[in-house]
């Protein structure tokens, strides 16, 4: 049994899931995928969208996905990690990781969900060791760890019928200034300024491809994530205004044509410099099976956001994969994932699980984890041994799906939301002699669909536009806002005209007195609600001296409902409170 919300069972909603996927969506991997023209296509010549999900954290730990910000490298990470439980410790939480972090179960619940791929971000130092480390100058030491977890990896999109993308997350010496997504020590020589470190690269890809060359279920080699560097001008620090990009092209051709000494069919997918988007320079043909990757964060999901990407592929004829995108709301996934299918584009998200809502899986926290992250930050006295090896092992076994929070509205809105308009139950919602409806239980759907809030998603990469979506970043990926105190979740930030949206069973037709559980601030306000498009309901939340109590405001007359499923929406005329609850006891 997988580990989910106590509300859900995964085995349900797993067949939720695959039965509102169209057959088109549960295509399994048919023999080697290969370019044709403008798209990808599977052994059989048919077209293949790729739904894919990236494992960040696995094999290459960002700081930010530990609420470690401030740490940034894994490399500093490890050393944080040492200072307070040693290095043998150190070395035990390593490896344990590395087996708790992803396993089968959590293939086998992405292939039911409805991802038909994996892209694999590596950390080089798991296959070989790094340049300064090695016995003989110029030769490559191979690890069979990296090896072993990657043929384990394959085994098991191989038992989905799913494809596995190998995607060089983290080069030898660091691809370029934001250091974290490539593990990268500024201190040392990056790999555009040390011939070795290229030299290694390129000796990776083709032990890679030696060993995968025969393997149907690899579905491509992304030889670069996320190059960011200024080669021409030093000062372009993210690479995002190089006009040549020379040196990224000339490294990207030379692990092409060593790949293909040993391996002539799989795909091998480029990126551009500037964080995967900047092609300024490259010339995508020097082979005949090249995919293009782009990268989308943080901007509106139109036409004009990819026109440059659609543009570079009428001209050269290339397929291209959004081979890396999310960080952000249910409603940017689902209209992101839907530009791109659209055009005929696959995808793969980032990422499957970290200590946050917005992606598959959550982490939980620790217990005293804030005390490791309070001693890490400098604010806060450090721990005994005894106490980081709890936290750390606690840590360890929360990392593990069977103990991860399962978002069930985050795969719903990648997937059903894309193709449907309709809603569906958050949770079994029942009335019966008397009920208490959570109002965080709203239905799943799009805005304007299942909820309207005025703050849907982030655009931060657009200039002017301060949206962050759900603004207390709990429970929900959707756009309302959600917090949480002593007594569990509750919507906050209301604002005038927002409303959300419940199906809810009635078991027996009669008379109901309702009730909300509100708490006032400032103003109080106007609430109503609506069965079946028809309001029943309009009720005053008056302001008092309580401001910041919560109380139970009660409509003076009783409702008739019928039995059978209603769909309820509570309308906030006027915003002026928070909302907890919704209460409805049956009258005799």
């Amino acid at each position: 049994m997988y580990a989910v919300k106590k509300y859900v069972s995964l085995p349900v909603c797993i067949f939720f899931l695959l039965s509102c996927l169209s057959n088109d969506q549960r295509v399994n991997a048919q023999g080697f995928l290969k370019t044709n023209g403008k798209i990808i296509v599977n052994g059989k010549g048919e077209k293949f969208i790729l739904r894919g999900m990236g494992i960040g954290g696995w094999m290459l730990q960002e700081g930010y996905m530990f609420k470690l910000s401030n740490l940034g490298q894994q490399y500093h990470i490890k050393e944080k990690i040492q200072d307070v439980v040693g290095q043998e410790k150190t070395k035990q939480f390593y490896d344990q990781w590395l087996l708790n972090h992803t396993t089968k179960t959590d293939v086998d619940s992405l292939a039911a969900w409805g991802f038909n791929s994996i892209r694999l971000p590596m950390h080089y130092n798991l296959y070989t060791l790094p340049v300064e480390e090695e016995p003989v100058a110029g030769q490559n030491t191979w690890l069979e760890k990296g090896f072993i977890m990657t043929d384990n990896l394959l085994k098991w999109c191989k038992q989905n019928k799913i494809y596995l993308i190998l995607d060089l997350h983290a080069t030898p010496g660091g691809q370029g200034n934001d250091l974290p997504i490539s593990d990268r020590d500024p201190a040392k020589p990056s790999l555009w300024q040390s011939e070795a470190n290229k030299n290694k690269m390129i000796g990776l890809w083709k032990k890679l491809a030696a060993r995968y060359a025969n393997e149907e279920y690899i579905g491509g080699y992304d030889i670069i994530n996320e190059p960011n560097w200024g080669f021409e001008d030093p000062k372009d620090t993210r690479g995002t205004a190089e006009k040549t990009n020379a040196p990224l092209q000339q490294l990207m051709m030379d692990i092409t044509k060593a790949i293909r000494e040993v391996d002539q069919h799989h795909i091998i997918i480029i990126e551009g410099n500037g964080f995967g988007n900047n092609y300024s320079g490259i010339d995508p043909t020097w082979d005949n099976n090249l995919v293009m990757s782009f990268h989308k964060y943080g901007n509106f999901n139109t036409t004009g956001s990819i026109s440059r990407f659609l543009d570079l592929r009428e001209k050269y004829n290339i397929p291209l994969w959004m081979g890396e995108s999310g960080e952000n709301s249910n409603t940017w996934f689902t209209e992101a994932i839907g530009l791109a299918e659209k055009n005929d584009i696959g995808w793969a998200w980032w990422q499957s699980k970290k200590m946050n809502i917005n992606n598959p899986l959550e982490i939980k926290q620790p217990k005293d984890y804030q005390k490791l992250l309070d001693y890490f930050s400098g604010k806060g006295p450090k721990p005994t041994e005894d106490e980081a090896w709890k936290i750390l092992q606690e840590l360890l076994a929360n990392i593990s799906i069977k103990n991860n929070i399962y978002h069930k509205d985050v795969t719903d809105a990648m997937f059903r939301q894309v193709h449907t308009t309709g809603t569906k139950p958050f949770k079994t919602l029942v009335i019966k002699q008397a009920a208490t409806i959570d109002a965080v239980d709203f239905d799943m759907g799009s805005q304007r669909v299942a909820y309207y809030d005025k703050d849907t998603a982030r655009y931060q990469y657009t200039p002017g536009v301060n949206t962050v979506g759900n603004r207390g970043g709990q429970y929900r990926n959707d756009g309302v806002d959600i917090q949480k105190d002593t007594d569990g979740y509750y919507v906050f930030n209301i604002e005038d005209g927002e409303w959300l949206q419940y199906s809810v069973n009635v078991a027996e037709t009669g008379m109901y007195k309702i009730s909300f559980t509100v708490k006032p601030n400032k103003t109080g306000g106007q609430i109503a609600l609506l069965n079946n498009t028809v309001p029943v309901l309009s009720l005053s939340i008056p302001f008092t001296n309580e401001m910041q109590n919560w109380q139970t405001v009660t409509y003076d007359k009783s409702i008739s409902f019928k039995k059978g499923m209603n769909t309820y929406r509570i309308l906030f005329d006027t915003a002026g409170f928070d909302l907890r609850n919704i209460i409805f006891e049956k009258q005799n």
